[in-house]
């Protein structure tokens, strides 16, 4: 039998989607879960809600209640955090460059690195030379990629990647989608959506974040 699948959605410039990031090898491992990464970006749903910006922004005490619980959870997770600016940071490219890496066997790995570059040492991922920095210290050579991210097939599946998202209902990252069309939303909501995907039963008992 086929492993499940998980689908994890989520934008670069998303603080929670950081710590999702982070944790969901080894768990989506230990329950013999299928993960796909999925980047989009949250910016035009953002605009159908008629926000301009993040709703941490928009919300100061909103903002300040999340980088402060980052904090405690990426303590609790051994996590290193620094927080970026400016925040939050455009994550067109970094996207492009994530599905060119996906069609071959860095993707992964580059997105993981790309969160560590921005929410652990505080770098900024919105542009050419910044991203190109990431990808040599992976040992990838960052003029095919770079060139990749900007074919049109690569701009096109973004684009058709981020409308996915928003037919399935996604209003925020990191969300979790299942084979039977299930949505989970937030880094706390990870272990039910492994626990959905294989068929466990879902405990009502709190999740730690």
């Amino acid at each position: 039998m086929p492993a499940p699948v998980l689908d994890f959605w989520f934008d670069f410039a998303s603080t929670y989607s950081y710590l999702a990031a982070m944790r969901i090898g080894p768990l989506a491992e230990r329950a013999d879960v299928r993960v796909r990464f999925r980047p989009f970006l949250l910016g035009p749903i953002f605009k159908a809600q008629g926000w301009t910006t993040s709703p941490f922004n928009l919300y100061p005490a909103k903002g300040r209640n999340m980088w402060r619980d980052l904090e405690r959870s990426c303590a609790d997770l051994q996590l290193a955090f620094r927080r970026p600016d400016p925040f939050p940071q455009n994550s067109l490219l970094a996207a492009r460059v994530a599905l060119a890496g996906l069609d071959q066997t860095w993707g992964e790995g580059f997105c993981r690195a790309l969160f560590c570059a921005e929410f652990a040492d505080g770098c900024r991922i919105d542009d050419a030379a910044a991203i190109g920095n990431i990808l040599a210290k992976l040992k990838i050579d960052s003029e095919p990629a770079l060139a990749a991210a900007q074919s049109d097939d690569i701009k096109t599946r973004l684009r058709a990647q981020t409308d996915e998202a928003q037919r399935l209902g996604l209003f925020g990252a990191p969300s979790f989608t299942t084979a039977d069309g299930e949505l989970f939303w937030g880094n706390d909501r990870l272990e039910p959506a492994l626990r959905w995907a294989t068929g466990a039963p879902i405990s009502t008992a709190a999740e730690p974040s």
